[in-house]
């Protein structure tokens, strides 16, 4: 199993440390760095200045909105990454939520699966170098309004260095997981549980089966939030704040995915109460709704001598490589992770 690390975006993390931890995964070993996505830190940009401070390590947006830009913008964009970084990016690519999409962008949360679809055919048929030409219900390129004068371009300059940039989908549900097994080169769930392993990747198998590919066709790179601490009580608080963020203030109430999901897991009166206090306002009381159960199940919280034993149960579970967000002493969890799966 390999390893990387989600650098997320502000305020979780300031620039100075993402710096930091990108340069110390590159001295590790690690697989790549992660760079998210959200309304206050645009990813592109970072990963262009990743670039220049690392040298091997993969650069990966994790990941860029699909309703921030026109796919042929992100395309284009992955061309100039993968040429400055040497053929290092990774693409991972999501629709976000209808809050930030409607809220932020302006872009109507309609049509998740065929809004995807599209946007990646796009996305694949602009860095293939031929002219770009579609005819979709989402887009049209071509586009046969205004002056009637655009026509079939070619990306200019040399493109990406990788002849097929990977592409990563981050989706949860069971039609958008399935998609992904079809369409994707990765699969970036949150939250991911290594105990519901089997029901979270049957819809990602079923979709692989039905476009005649193999598993190893798709990296499986769950993204989880990580602390090691001497103490294990410690470690859970350090990660309460990010998993009381995402259960109870991405979504509204009755329709946030990761609340859900806790309730799938059969945590769902620490994952609501989460939920009702965050949306309240009473943030701290949200953190400490979380039991120790939920906590443990969708985080690594471990101690140095129990790290070994909860990546083991990742790496059982089929996951190919592990994206962990870095809480506490950040660069303490990447070095245990690197001695670790050493």
């Amino acid at each position: 199993m390999r390893w990387g690390v989600s650098v997320m975006y502000w305020p979780w993390m300031a620039w100075d440390e993402q710096v930091a931890l990108a340069r110390r995964a590159d001295e590790l070993g690690a697989d790549s760095v992660w760079v998210a996505e959200g309304y206050g830190q645009e990813a592109v940009a970072l990963l262009g200045a990743l670039s220049a401070v690392t040298e091997r390590v993969r650069l990966a947006a994790g990941i860029l909105q699909i309703p921030a830009r026109a796919p042929a913008a992100t395309a284009t964009a992955a061309a100039t990454l993968d040429r400055i970084s040497g053929g290092r990016l990774l693409l991972g690519l999501g629709l976000s939520g209808p809050q930030v999409s409607e809220g932020w962008y302006g872009v109507p949360f309609t049509a998740p699966l065929r809004r995807t679809r599209e946007y990646v055919e796009i996305v694949r048929a602009a860095l293939s170098g031929e002219r770009l030409t579609y005819d979709g219900r989402e887009w049209t390129i071509p586009t046969p309004d205004g002056l009637g004068l655009g026509k079939p371009l070619k990306m200019l300059g040399p493109g990406a260095v990788q002849e097929r940039v990977p592409i990563y989908l981050g989706v949860g549900g069971p039609r958008t997981v399935a998609q992904c097994g079809e369409i994707a080169d990765g699969w970036l769930p949150f939250l991911f549980s290594p105990e519901h392993a089997d029901e979270l990747t049957a819809p990602l198998l079923d979709g692989i089966a039905a476009a005649g590919r193999r598993r190893a066709d798709v990296t499986v790179a769950p993204m989880v939030p990580a602390a090691v601490h001497d103490d294990l009580g410690t470690a859970r608080d350090l990660v309460r704040p990010i998993l009381a963020f995402y259960l109870g203030g991405m979504g509204a109430k009755g329709r946030n995915f990761y609340t859900d999901l806790a309730v799938r897991y059969g945590h769902g009166p620490s994952a609501l109460t989460c939920q009702d206090r965050f949306l309240a306002g009473d943030r701290r009381g949200a953190e400490a709704a979380l039991t120790t159960e939920l906590i443990d199940t969708v985080a690594i919280a471990a101690t140095p001598s129990t790290l070994e034993k909860r990546l083991g149960a990742f790496a059982d579970a089929g996951v190919d490589t592990l994206v962990v967000t870095p809480f506490g002493d950040r660069a303490g969890v990447l070095d245990a992770m690197a001695g670790a799966l050493a």
